[in-house]
């Protein structure tokens, strides 16, 4: 990470006098102070393929795509069972492997084939045994329900076409009490439909972003308690906005209301 998007920490929970949250109603045609289309792109299935697409190509590259530390603040714990969404080469799967231990296991999720393949080979070469890919989308995650103490992700949940309904996911499989510490971007402003609706762009990693305050209040009315921004750098152009990185934690109590 070059030094205009270092992420510098950030003490303290979000203050709650910034989140004014209502209830997602999976029924209603609008989400209160949330605007529908920011959070919804309209060409879901366009953009799985056009993810797959990018991904796949650079699952044997060296790149950096990664936009935080999510999985050097996770902290997992011996005989925990956790989930990387977005897991891409694996790496940070295979460190949370490790972690958990042998009495532990990691779910890897991505729905890039090549990134899955790559990631498998990985885990088989180094003979990990408490560890399994699986390609998924992030709106329906292949896992049962209150399956995971931690999950954890690295620049993939601006990925999602419904954002309420990615981290309604990430709600529905934690256990009750778990955790997730997750590294993403959001944008300075609303992000142009025209990009919005671009599958490449969203792709890119950047026309799916929203902005802070949706990204938290999305988390808020999950049901999500303590969020906290971990880190955060400064606002740095990506694609065709301007962006921020930063590292988000919260955990699960009550009763989702995402829908």
């Amino acid at each position: 990470m070059n030094s205009r998007n270092r992420l510098s920490p950030r003490a303290g929970p979000v203050p709650n006098s910034r989140l004014r949250v209502e209830p997602f109603l999976p029924d209603a045609g609008s989400h209160a102070n949330v605007t529908t289309s920011s959070i919804k792109s309209p060409l879901p299935m366009a953009l799985i393929s056009a993810i797959n697409q990018r991904y796949s190509a650079l699952a044997e590259s060296t790149c950096c795509l990664l936009c935080g530390g999510a999985a050097d603040r996770s902290y997992a714990q011996l005989g925990e069972v956790a989930v990387d969404i977005g897991s891409g080469r694996g790496q940070d799967a295979l460190r949370l492997a490790e972690a958990v231990g042998p009495t532990g296991h990691v779910y890897g999720v991505d729905v890039a084939e090549g990134m899955l393949e790559k990631a498998r080979r990985m885990a088989e070469k180094l003979g990990v045994t408490n560890l399994e890919f699986r390609r998924s989308e992030i709106e329906k995650l292949d896992l049962p329900d209150q399956v995971a103490d931690l999950v954890t992700s690295n620049c993939t949940m601006n990925h999602a076409a419904d954002k309420s309904a990615a981290w309604a996911e990430v709600y529905r499989i934690l256990k009750p009490g778990g955790r997730f510490v997750v590294s993403d971007i959001y944008a300075l402003h609303e992000v142009p439909v025209s990009f919005r609706s671009d599958p490449k762009a969203v792709a890119e990693c950047w026309a799916g972003a929203v902005e802070r305050e949706l990204y938290l209040e999305t988390l808020s009315a999950c049901g999500f308690s303590d969020i906290e921004v971990l880190e955060e750098s400064a606002p740095y152009k990506k694609g065709a906005i301007e962006v921020a990185s930063f590292t988000v934690s919260g955990q699960k109590v009550g009763c989702c209301c995402c829908g």
